[in-house]
């Protein structure tokens, strides 16, 4: 009888490991997943680089955490994903900064300042590590519940037209100009252009149409959008860094096991430099295949520049003003100077 009761609790114990062990395996296998929307198409670079990310974390993860990916405006455009995130509608996001950001916070539109930052390193020192940059940046992801997980820079901003040369200036005038954000505004206005707002999916029947014929844009989406088709005339220099990024919502990315959630930052560091490493090169990559199939590019110098930044500095940035609140202009100009 002795040996009978023995042998139950004996029984007991094993089948109390056994079960605690397959809970514990459980839990360690368990699959966590999440949805990523962004509007650029399969074509574009950012795209890429964010399957990349996403193929890592997965790889990484040995498959518990799974993202799914939505491009090409899916589930949300440009103008609409950081109210995506926020909701919790979708857990991951590409987001353009300055399309984004403004609309929570004002001050970040001094990223749009024609030829005030002059890398994206820099613009991301100034949000990162300047008190003021800072108190932005903070604001914004408080108020969107959000968490930067990756940057992903679209690339810096230049003017492209299917009209005329772009010999300077002047050449601007009653051109049929694109506007993406408020703060390009004061720049057509300034040109003479005649301003039309369109969403990144309507340009191209724009362009087609002839509703448009100009747009500022890095380079790389004219030839990821197929813009070149109608685009055959550019102009430098760069006017800002339009840097975009992958944020999560919070909520999401909190309820993560940690070592999930260090594998998701690790990897979005990982392609993050990736992407800003070659985003220029890509940029100058493009502008070449633009040569080759016919377009010209005019880069501004001696009187032309002169004039350009005496039209930036004279009429384009007081009529920027109400855009941002003056101390963070002053904040970001006593910055670069350093």
């Amino acid at each position: 009888m002795k040996f009978f009761e023995i042998f139950k609790l004996n029984l007991r114990i094993s089948l109390c490991a056994l079960l605690l062990s397959c809970f514990s395996f459980s839990l360690s296998a368990a699959e966590y997943t999440g949805r990523l929307s962004m509007h650029w198409n399969d074509k574009h670079h950012c795209t890429k680089h964010a399957q990349m990310f996403v193929d890592e974390v997965f790889d990484k993860s040995n498959g518990r955490l799974k993202i799914e990916v939505f491009h090409s405006g899916q589930l949300f455009g440009i103008r609409e994903i950081m109210g995506g995130i926020t909701s919790g509608a979708v857990d991951l996001g590409g987001v353009v900064g300055v399309v984004g950001f403004p609309k929570i916070n004002k001050n970040f539109n001094v990223a749009t300042i024609p030829g005030l930052f002059d890398s994206f390193e820099q613009q991301r020192e100034f949000f990162q590590q300047s008190d003021k940059g800072l108190e932005i940046w903070g604001d914004l992801l408080k108020k969107t519940n959000s968490t930067l997980i990756m940057y992903n820079p679209v690339g810096p901003v230049m003017t492209f037209s299917g009209a005329r040369e772009l010999t300077g200036v002047d050449a601007m005038k009653d051109l049929k100009a694109r506007r993406l954000i408020g703060a390009e505004e004061p720049m057509w206005k300034a040109y003479g252009a005649k301003i039309v707002g369109l969403k990144t999916s309507e340009v191209y029947t724009a362009l087609q149409t002839g509703m448009i014929d100009t747009i500022n844009t890095p380079p790389q989406s004219i030839r990821a959008y197929s813009w070149w088709e109608f685009l055959k005339f550019g102009q430098r220099p760069y006017q800002y860094f339009a840097d975009a990024y992958i944020m999560a919502n919070s909520d999401w990315f909190n309820k993560l096991p940690n070592d999930l959630q260090k594998i998701v930052l690790a990897a979005g560091k990982k392609f993050g430099d990736l992407s800003t490493n070659k985003i220029i090169g890509v940029g100058e990559e493009v502008i070449s295949e633009f040569e080759s199939r016919g377009g010209k590019m005019t880069v501004l110098e001696g009187a032309e520049k002169d004039k350009f930044d005496k039209l930036m500095s004279e009429k384009v940035l007081p009529a920027m003003m109400d855009k941002f609140d003056p101390d963070a202009l002053k904040a970001a100009e006593s910055f670069v100077r350093k």
